[in-house]
């Protein structure tokens, strides 16, 4: 028997088909939309047809094929993504729906073809498509929505109900990149310059921190006193703090299993977070009850978690105030990798010190960077073998020694030498 559930201007259908072999109980969706000048009884009679056909659809087998995109999508949703993502990965994949299931929601998964979605994809490229910036969507945007599709069709097929994914024979359009920005050493130097002259004591732990660790953002918000050994600089990160909508702040797992790591930092860098202890105990006695007991070392007002868009908003400030440029947080960890490439570190260390799930991850974020290091390498060698210098003259050999017995002083003296070195005396 077919279920009904209303959502908003349509109706999801719902039949069971049965349990695996496991014990999973087997379950078709389809949604179906009335014609706006519907009226109630004429929704009412359709709705009942509507679930009649697809029951029948679901006994005989027709229901896989005909399954929409978008009620694939939502089984998807159901039966993995809300079970196995990470609150803030289920958000952004919720986000990309709308765009979508405008454009290919209502096509049958049976139907929908490379062709389909490549016209999706190359849409996003269009100008105006972005409703903050008026231009096209970025290149990464685009293959987060690619990866989004495919995933959900790759579901179809591990479930047994299709048997090809038409989104490995998609292209993404070169699109608009985001340029990354790195500080120069002399930025970062007047940086400095202006966090100890200029910024209170927990904005100059945090961003002495995060541009000698390298960290995200949201592990620099993670972390707590009993993750950083004051005495030899290493430091635990194991956690984060994320926000959704729906669930606020909150602490989670990094982002990837390689991101839970140990990393160290100079004496320099204790000496500040030291400062930044002794002050926030001090806070903390000030306002009593009022403290937030939570251990963590970058907080609101009263010691409660900060927000994530804290540490953004102030620095964005502080550069404007002291016209110095804002390239965002982020920034600081671009940085910091191009320093321990640049220092020549190998592409598994630096991948392990930024907490990459992979080191592929690390070569194609800073591909170019690698490229770099490689050239500079190369005209180190040049420059030790530096061909370019005019050609040695050979070593001029020693004069002969005279063998009669008119010889001079100096011959005499040179036999003698050769004597001592060879071990054999007159």
């Amino acid at each position: 028997m077919a279920s009904i559930e209303k959502r908003g201007n349509s109706y999801r259908i719902k039949v069971s088909g049965g349990y695996k072999v496991d014990g999973t109980q087997v379950v078709h969706r389809m949604t179906w939309t009335p014609e706006p000048d519907m009226t109630p009884k004429q929704i009412e009679k359709e709705l009942q047809r509507q679930a009649v056909l697809f029951e029948e659809e679901c006994s005989s087998g027709l229901a896989v094929s005909s399954m929409k995109f978008e009620t694939l999508s939502e089984e998807w949703f159901e039966q993995y993504a809300n079970l196995n993502l990470k609150s803030t990965t289920l958000t952004r994949q919720r986000q990309l729906t709308k765009r979508t299931y405008k454009a290919i929601g209502h096509i049958r998964i049976d139907k929908l073809t490379a062709r389909n979605i490549q016209r999706f994809i190359n849409s996003l490229a269009q100008e105006g498509v972005n409703e903050h910036t008026g231009k096209a969507l970025s290149h990464k945007t685009m293959v987060h929505y690619l990866s989004f599709i495919s995933t959900v069709l790759d579901y179809a097929i591990k479930m047994d109900m299709l048997k090809d994914n038409p989104c490995r024979r998609v292209t993404i359009p070169k699109g608009s990149k985001k340029k990354r920005h790195i500080l120069t050493m002399e930025e970062t130097q007047y940086f400095f310059k202006l966090l100890d002259d200029y910024a209170p004591l927990k904005w100059k732990a945090f961003f002495t921190l995060i541009i000698y660790s390298g960290m995200r953002r949201g592990e620099m918000l993670g972390l707590e006193w009993h993750d950083i050994d004051l005495k030899t600089g290493m430091i635990h990160i194991e956690r984060t703090s994320n926000y959704t909508k729906a669930r606020g702040i909150y602490t989670d797992t990094p982002k990837t299993e390689n991101s839970v790591r140990f990393i160290k930092v100079p004496m320099n860098v204790v000496a500040v977070m030291e400062e930044y202890r002794e002050w926030q105990a001090k806070e903390s006695q000030r306002l009593g009850s009022k403290w937030v007991e939570t251990d963590r070392l970058f907080t609101k007002w009263n010691g409660s978690p900060m927000n994530l868009q804290s540490p953004y908003g102030w620095l964005k400030e502080f550069c404007e105030e002291h016209n110095f440029p804002f390239y965002g947080i982020h920034q600081f960890r671009h940085l910091h990798t191009s320093l321990l490439i640049g220092a020549g570190i190998d592409p598994t260390t630096v991948s392990g010190v930024l907490g990459h799930a992979q080191v592929s991850t690390t070569l194609n974020l800073y591909s170019h960077m690698f490229r770099e290091n490689q050239v500079k390498a190369c005209d180190a060698v040049a420059n030790a073998l530096n061909f370019d210098k005019p050609e040695p003259t050979p070593p001029s050999a020693p004069a002969p020694i005279s063998t009669d017995n008119n010889c001079n002083e100096s011959d005499e003296k040179r036999a003698k030498i050769i004597c001592i070195k060879t071990g054999y005396g007159a």
